[in-house]
C-alpha cells in the first residue's frame, strides 16, 4: 500500500489550496477515504469523508463550507479543496482509507500553514 500526498504549503489566510492523495495497491474504489489534520500539541481529528459507494460525503463543522472532498476513482485518488483559509487551519493533513471489514491504511500526511 502507497500514498502520495501533495498539494500543501504557505498560503495567507483567504487563499486557497488543494490537497490530493494518489494511493496505490489496494482497491481504492472499495474503500471510504477521509481526511485528518493534527495541529502541533493536539490529536488528529476528522475533517472530511466519502464513501465508497455512493460518494456520500460529510465534514467537520469547523471545515463546513469552506472545503469539499472528492474522489476521482478511475485515478485512485482523493481530494480535498480548501477554500478561505483561516491561521487555525494549519495542521499536518493526512488522508486515511477505511473498508467495511476494518481495514485501515493512512497516508505520510503533508503540511499545510496558513499565516499572513
Amino acid at each position: 500500500v502507497y500514498f502520495v500526498e501533495s498539494g500543501g504549503g504557505l498560503v495567507q489566510p483567504g487563499s486557497s489550496l488543494r490537497l490530493s492523495c494518489a494511493a496505490s495497491g489496494f482497491i481504492f474504489r472499495r474503500y471510504t477515504m477521509i481526511w485528518y489534520r493534527q495541529a502541533p500539541g493536539k490529536e488528529r481529528g476528522f475533517v472530511a469523508g466519502i464513501t465508497s459507494a455512493s460518494g456520500t460525503t460529510n465534514y467537520a463543522d469547523s471545515v463546513k463550507g469552506r472545503f469539499t472532498i472528492s474522489r476521482d476513482n478511475a485515478k485512485n485518488t482523493v481530494y480535498l479543496q480548501m477554500n478561505n483559509l483561516k491561521p487555525e487551519d494549519t495542521a499536518v493533513y493526512y488522508c486515511k482509507a477505511m473498508d467495511g471489514l476494518g481495514v485501515v491504511y493512512w497516508g505520510q500526511g503533508t503540511q499545510v500553514t496558513v499565516s499572513s
